[in-house]
């Protein structure tokens, strides 16, 4: 082949295949679906992590039932009475000494915690017998297996959340 007619085949365009189509990129619509799969996404995982203030209290509030349960056996297996203490900010677990009641610092399970929201409120009832501090809420556990019932509502806010004894060692929060 000449040069002549070399140079010529390099100025014709190629024919494109017949049914072929060439594509550079993404197109609109597949961006869009992209955008919308991942905002899906995100949002499930932001409801997800951030809890909001009914299931925070209601956080608390189990592990509360769950450690009332561990200082009423503690009473019965100390044969020495046990007590709840909590107030606005934060809750502990008290043992009564010769001294008077001391806190159970010793026991890592049974030691002091903040609320995860504060300020709350707390009540009880029947209202509990035994005095405290002022401002402060005490329930005390004795050395018998059998108690008194009681409701214990722990509110922050406009979300309140109810531990019910039963008096036989049974809490549950509704």
């Amino acid at each position: 082949m000449s040069a002549m007619a070399h140079r010529n085949l390099l100025r014709q365009p190629r024919a494109a295949a017949v049914g072929t189509v060439t594509r550079n990129g993404f197109t609109l619509l597949e961006l869009l679906v992209v955008i919308v799969i991942a905002g899906i996404t995100l949002g499930v995982v932001s409801l997800n992590a951030f809890h909001s203030d009914r299931q925070v209290i209601q956080n608390d509030a189990q592990r509360i039932a769950l450690l009332l349960q561990l200082t009423r056996e503690e009473a019965i297996l100390r044969n020495r009475p046990t007590a709840f203490e909590a107030d606005a900010n934060s809750y502990r677990f008290l043992v009564r000494e010769e001294n008077g009641w001391q806190p159970l610092a010793q026991d890592d399970m049974l030691r002091q915690r903040d609320f995860k929201r504060s300020p709350m409120q707390l009540s009880m009832s029947p209202a509990p017998t035994e005095t405290a501090a002022p401002n402060t809420l005490r329930i005390t556990f004795g050395r018998e297996p059998v108690d008194k019932p009681f409701a214990l509502t722990l509110a922050s806010g406009d979300n309140s959340v109810v531990i019910r004894a039963d008096g036989i060692g049974h809490f549950s929060v509704e």
